[in-house]
């Protein structure tokens, strides 16, 4: 299955791992700066393949090189352009998070998927840390019972090096702020365990400490979701001096689960009603290694979406799971921008919209 990926920045490399761990043909790159692609192919011994060929231009790429499967890793604001691109000319996509930057966005990826059947895969690649399937398994054998309620804390850092290493970042058309950048992992993660389907949401965002940037670096919500139960948001880039921690609460009439680590690697509380002696041994205390905050989940989502295209089925994290997770940013963007919970689904909104917000 030939493969290239487009964008060669701080994410691209998880890409290439998962390409080389699944035996991809990684057949080209594209980045419109050519030292980030040297830079990244050096990181795995790969500067010397001239098989594997550079380009600038995506379209041109291409154009020339037969290709099944991208990975779109640029900066958020071409996510949809490119990916629409692709899908109209017959190649599976991979996109990083957010999918789009406006549900209109979103929604044009879906339709044009459909009509061109093509795979589309929305890169959560935290919905395959072990910890979370393990909560996800116990949330669909329903063994928490009734859901009460549910928490996401994206408690991370980001100085003003990080920023500046790419101007695109905390900028409302190309990135939007923490909860759009950081906090959407777990985001997504909350809205997919408590059911997906989300009646009100009430946020307030704030720009505490880095007036360089366009949006916000801190964020907080309160939703409400239609079976019933309430979960709170808490995202920010803020804490003094690195990141610490990004935790995950489910709480049911039969069950009380916490998932922690610095990115939902961990279970630090697994106290089901029916878990025997073994089971609760074996969860309390889990800890799945990972070499950075964004875990080891590539591989599994790269590998799911070769299967989906093999077998002709959704990806496991597909389109519409994009969708869900920014359309609940977008959402409090809007309710904390204009100071009232807003219902959803939301009929069209964009991190355009909150230029100036700040």
């Amino acid at each position: 299955m030939n493969y290239a990926l487009i964008g060669c920045g701080r994410i691209a490399t998880n890409h290439i791992k998962a390409v080389l761990n699944n035996n991809l043909n990684l057949v080209a790159v594209c980045d419109v700066i050519p030292d980030h692609m040297e830079s990244l192919l050096a990181k795995h011994g790969l500067e010397k393949d001239t098989s594997i060929r550079r380009y600038t231009d995506y379209k041109k790429m291409i154009e020339e090189t037969p290709l099944d499967l991208i990975g779109i890793a640029t900066e958020s604001g071409l996510h949809e352009e490119i990916a629409l691109y692709c899908i109209r000319h017959g190649i599976h996509v991979i996109i990083e998070k957010p999918m789009a930057m406006s549900i209109a966005g979103a929604d044009a990826i879906i339709k044009a998927a459909a009509e061109n059947k093509v795979k589309v895969s929305a890169c959560h690649q935290n919905r395959f840390n072990i910890a979370v399937q393990k909560m996800r398994g116990a949330v669909e054998e329903g063994r928490f019972g009734q859901v009460s309620h549910g928490s996401i804390h994206v408690r991370w850092n980001r100085n003003q090096d990080y920023y500046t290493q790419a101007p695109w970042r905390g900028t409302w058309a190309q990135d939007g702020g923490c909860l759009m950048n950081q906090c959407i992992h777990g985001i997504d993660l909350l809205r997919w365990m408590m059911g997906d389907e989300i009646d009100t949401v009430y946020g307030v965002t704030r720009q505490q400490f880095h007036n360089y940037l366009e949006a916000e670096d801190i964020g907080m919500a309160v939703v409400q979701f239609k079976n019933g139960a309430v979960a709170t948001i808490e995202g920010t880039t803020n804490v003094y001096p690195q990141n610490l921690e990004e935790t995950l609460y489910l709480f049911g009439e039969k069950g009380t689960v916490k998932l922690g680590g610095k990115s939902t690697n961990a279970i630090d509380v697994w106290d089901l009603a029916d878990a025997d002696d073994h089971e609760s041994t074996e969860n309390n205390g889990f800890h799945e290694a990972t070499s950075n905050v964004y875990g080891n989940g590539h591989t599994s989502l790269y590998r799911d979406v070769i299967e989906a295209i093999e077998q002709d089925r959704a990806p496991y994290v597909d389109a519409q799971a994009g969708k869900n997770a920014l359309e609940l940013v977008l959402a409090i963007y809007q309710s904390a921008a204009e100071g009232r919970p807003v219902k959803l689904p939301l009929d069209n909104c964009s991190s355009t919209d909150f230029i100036g917000r700040f």
